[in-house]
């Protein structure tokens, strides 16, 4: 019993890495079922028995997705000294791992969002979750970070907004120029936008 239960439980979990790499890879809407069975090593059949429907799938690899990034909170990142560097080192990290192809750095929960929005509202709120979940998780440090500034014209959730909205547009100036340096341009520019705003209080 517990040996028939293993490949049905492999077979989800290669249906979810190949959504990961095909969707981030070509988009949503141009990913056909049979070429998720197929990069998945899997059958149609499988497909079915697990997902209900593509939408379900992109539903569930959208949590998967999340449960990957989540791993980027365990990096040597979150052990340095103050928030404002603890910020300044998550957002640091996030420009390092931009290069190679599209499917291997870019969001795939800002990929499927641009397509579905308006047509999948389990997509788009799958998205959102995800989305404003991971953003929220420097909500700790920002506000730290931040209270150290003694400036009040800027909330914690706002600039948590701010770090996503500027790594996601650098994923689009990336695909749109074919070139990941684009998108670390950007967040250089975030980091330098950071190091000023996180700046303590009589600091210039």
């Amino acid at each position: 019993m517990e040996t028939a239960a293993a490949p049905r439980r492999d077979a989800r979990a290669r249906l979810l890495d190949a959504t990961l790499a095909v969707v981030r890879g070509k988009g949503f809407a141009a990913t056909s079922v049979d070429e998720l069975c197929r990069a998945a090593g899997v059958t149609k059949g499988a497909f079915f028995h697990h997902f209900r429907s593509k939408e379900d799938l992109a539903v569930a690899a959208a949590g998967h997705f999340c449960a990957m990034a989540d791993g980027l909170y365990d990096a040597p990142w979150t052990g340095l000294p103050t928030a404002a560097e603890r910020v300044l080192g998550y957002v640091q990290l996030r420009r390092d791992i931009i290069g190679g192809a599209f499917e291997e750095f870019t969001c795939l929960l800002g990929t499927m969002v641009q397509e579905t929005y308006a047509t999948s509202d389990p997509i788009r709120a799958a998205c959102e979750a995800g989305i404003l979940g991971h953003a929220y998780r420097l909500l700790p440090d920002l506000t730290a970070a931040l209270a150290a500034t003694g400036r009040d014209d800027v909330t914690p959730e706002t600039v948590a907004l701010h770090i996503q909205a500027v790594l996601q547009g650098g994923f689009i100036l990336a695909k749109a120029t074919g070139d990941p340096a684009t998108a670390r341009a950007t967040v250089d520019h975030l980091i330098r936008y950071l190091t000023f705003l996180l700046a303590p209080a009589g600091r210039p």
